[in-house]
């Protein structure tokens, strides 16, 4: 065993629960979005992560040999998963788009797995394997989603001149937040350029401490991240397309009217919002 289950662990994970949020308060860390200070989120996903990891634990030991059960457990990860990135992104009524990506990213990747028979239907090699891949698909499409709607406010104009020079608007925002969004590639990279020489994964330490060989455990930590790599890049593209398409977009539902798809005044609502400026001079 790696680590003892004991009263000291608990005390040093509350210590560094603690020496995360106070590091943040001071920091003051905050969304930029809305300005939401992370301490609290901090503390939030601390002490749900510990009664998260408390019920898993014993649902896991009741559905591990039950294959309804099993898929049942699966699609409430992925469902999690979906409103966690939709939530991230959007907060509004096109979140759920996030789970185009997430399962265009996973499914590829897990049915040969499944259809060989190389990751057997139980749950002690379903739930592991399906939990990282949803967990980094559901990475790449928060930070792809955010860069490159982010991209897209901050340089709506240039958006709007690509598409006076003819370009469909598709295409327009395309090119402008393909760059920023290829950037939730870059943890996934790095993790697996360093692979054993900076780090080594959970999936290795986790294999040697079950008792297999360097090799084996070698081999399963290549898999997991060259796995992990195709199913980030197609979420990735996926989500950028959703984006540039106008599907998945931050936009305020209540002032649909007035907006574009960024989220950014659209240009019926600057003209509209001139039209008052010129009126209230007017009078």
């Amino acid at each position: 065993m790696l680590l003892p289950v004991n009263a000291t662990l608990g005390i040093i994970m509350a210590a560094l629960l603690a020496m995360a949020t106070g590091t943040a308060a001071l920091a003051r860390f905050a969304d930029a979005r809305d300005r939401r200070r992370y301490w609290k989120d901090i503390v939030t996903a601390g002490v749900r992560a510990a009664a998260q990891l408390a019920v898993v634990s014993l649902v896991v030991g009741a559905v591990m040999h039950q294959v309804p059960l099993l898929l049942a457990f699966v699609l409430v990860m992925f469902t999690v998963a979906t409103f966690t990135a939709g939530r991230r992104i959007a907060r509004n009524g096109t979140g759920w788009w996030s789970a185009l990506p997430i399962a265009a990213g996973v499914l590829p990747t897990l049915a040969p797995l499944l259809l060989t028979g190389l990751l057997p239907l139980k749950g002690i090699a379903l739930i592991p394997v399906t939990g990282i891949l949803i967990g980094g698909a559901l990475t790449a499409t928060v930070i792809a989603g955010r860069r490159a709607l982010e991209e897209l406010e901050a340089r709506r104009g240039e958006v709007e001149a690509a598409m006076a020079l003819g370009f469909l608007e598709r295409d327009a925002r395309l090119e402008i937040a393909r760059p920023a969004a290829s950037d939730a590639l870059i943890p996934g990279l790095d993790q697996t350029r360093t692979v054993g020489l900076v780090t080594l994964p959970g999936a290795y330490v986790g294999m040697l401490l079950g008792g297999s060989s360097p090799v084996q455990a070698g081999a399963v930590q290549l898999f997991v991240l060259i796995a992990l790599m195709a199913v980030q890049t197609i979420a990735v593209a996926v989500t950028l397309e959703l984006v540039a398409r106008g599907l998945l977009h931050a936009r305020v539902p209540d002032r649909k009217a007035s907006r574009g798809h960024d989220g950014g005044p659209g240009p019926s609502g600057r003209i509209l919002g001139a039209r008052k400026r010129i009126k209230s001079g007017a009078a």
